[in-house]
């Protein structure tokens, strides 16, 4: 790795940039056009995120206060838990002394804020000994944390044990090469079984006493149950833009699920996080009232990731789909199956519900939360079984009214390269043109954007989308 990239540690640099950015959504329209000239560099991410308005700029604090909270940790007697974002951040906020950090998002922002990505952190993780065909999404972080350009971990906690291999054995490698305690929890085989239910429950509380033992703290049973009721909130309020999204044409700006799914997966319980959505509310109702739709311009097609988003730099894809007039309907990230959802129906007793009447049930909730992540869910099995990839797809592209479907991944995703062509086959089956996309998410030198921007204007124009 380069020396340099060790001068400006990772996390201060994020800090920093975001609250710098912060306070760019205050300044004046005029200040803002000066501002942009004099940073042509991330004008092109920093523009379309302030015409956003209040949404973006809750968004940049909220990230701002993220960072600067982790790299202020130790002074302030705290521990930092290394985790995934397929692992709900609830139960380290229920600790007066856990701080986490989610690696895949600290990937998406070097990916999406500069041209030179997170390429050596991801070489770094090599040069030490990690796999290279390892999902980019960990080693655009961990390399960094590795190599000594971020806080120094205590521990590494994650919820997949295995669903996705890369994702997994990334974090193992990250404990065992730091010299850090870990902890795997097991992912649910199926969702509806009792006893499959019961383990799962049992091992969270196995997690618990883990997190005690490493972290020498005990959580708060009143932050918790606080942390839970605003979760609750957030649920009901992206329930309600969801059910909104159904609209034709979508009253949803494509770049908030961005902003939706980053912050679950960073501040899930903050107020602040609550305050975002409802900002986003307020714009979509007003969408929605006038029958406009969110892309800014008139809608032509209403397109459905299957898989993750790509996070090329300056958010390329989502100025892409707005640019041609595509409604993004949302990814696999964008979905966390709470029992109030609007596609619960198509899913039926396959969802999260939360209890706050006591401290048992408040564990069992946080466990089928995390049972019900992100790939968590949706990954973790044959892709045509009941309950997962394929049945949770169908059933979104049919609530929120797709007309096409969309694979973006990495080449590291071991668990739906070995079946995405099966899904795709599928997916066309049931009359939704379907889209492979061979690039990175998180590593342009795979394919360069303009290289899958080419193919997908291929892809929309041969299939009589646009």
């Amino acid at each position: 790795m380069r020396p340099e990239l060790k001068e400006y540690p990772l996390d201060q640099l994020f800090a920093r940039t975001f609250q710098l950015a912060r306070k760019a959504g205050r300044a004046t329209p005029k200040e803002q056009a000066l501002l942009l000239k004099s940073v042509p560099y991330v004008s092109g991410l920093l523009e379309p995120m302030l015409a956003l308005g209040a949404p973006a700029i809750t968004f940049l604090g909220m990230l701002a206060d993220y960072y600067t909270d982790l790299i202020h940790a130790k002074e302030q007697g705290k521990k930092v838990v290394m985790t995934t974002f397929c692992f709900d951040p609830t139960i380290f906020y229920a600790f007066d002394n856990l701080v986490p950090v989610t690696l895949e998002v600290g990937t998406v922002i070097t990916s999406i804020l500069w041209k030179r990505g997170a390429y050596d952190f991801m070489d770094f993780c090599t040069e030490v000994g990690f796999s290279e065909t390892g999902c980019s999404s960990q080693r655009g972080t961990m390399g960094a944390y590795l190599a000594g350009a971020g806080v120094n971990i205590d521990m590494v906690a994650v919820n997949m044990g295995g669903i996705c291999d890369t994702n997994s054995n990334a974090y193992s490698f990250a404990a065992q090469y730091l010299g850090k305690p870990f902890y795997g929890l097991d992912y649910p085989a199926e969702l509806t079984p009792d006893a499959v239910r019961d383990y799962h429950h049992q091992d969270y509380r196995a997690l618990i006493r883990f997190l005690e033992t490493h972290g020498g703290g005990r959580f708060d049973i009143d932050r918790l149950r606080s942390l839970l009721e605003e979760k609750q909130i957030q649920d009901e309020l992206t329930n309600e833009i969801e059910e909104l999204q159904r609209l034709v044409p979508n009253p949803v700006p494509g770049i908030y699920h961005l902003l939706m799914y980053a912050g679950r997966y960073t501040c899930s319980g903050s107020p602040t996080f609550t305050r975002m959505l409802r900002e986003m509310l307020e714009v979509v109702r007003v969408n929605a009232l006038s029958g406009a739709a969110g892309l800014g311009r008139p809608e032509k097609c209403r397109a459905f990731l299957f898989y993750i988003d790509n996070f090329s730099f300056n958010v390329g894809m989502f100025d892409w789909l707005a640019r041609n007039q595509v409604s993004h309907m949302g990814s696999m990230l964008s979905r966390f199956f709470p029992d109030n959802a609007p596609y619960r129906r198509e899913v039926p007793g396959t969802c999260y519900t939360i209890d706050t009447r006591g401290l048992d049930s408040m564990i069992d909730t946080l466990a089928d939360i995390n049972a019900r992540m992100p790939m968590t869910r949706t990954v973790r099995g044959p892709y045509d079984a009941p309950n997962m990839w394929l049945e949770d797809s169908l059933s979104l592209a049919k609530i929120f009214n797709a007309e096409c479907c969309i694979y973006n991944g990495t080449p590291g995703c071991r668990n739906t390269w070995s079946n995405v062509k099966l899904i795709m086959r599928d997916l066309e089956k049931h009359g939704y043109p379907t889209h492979l996309v061979y690039a990175d998410a998180f590593d342009g030198r795979v394919e360069s954007w303009e290289t899958t921007a080419m193919r997908l204007d291929e892809f929309f124009k041969i299939r009589g989308l646009l």
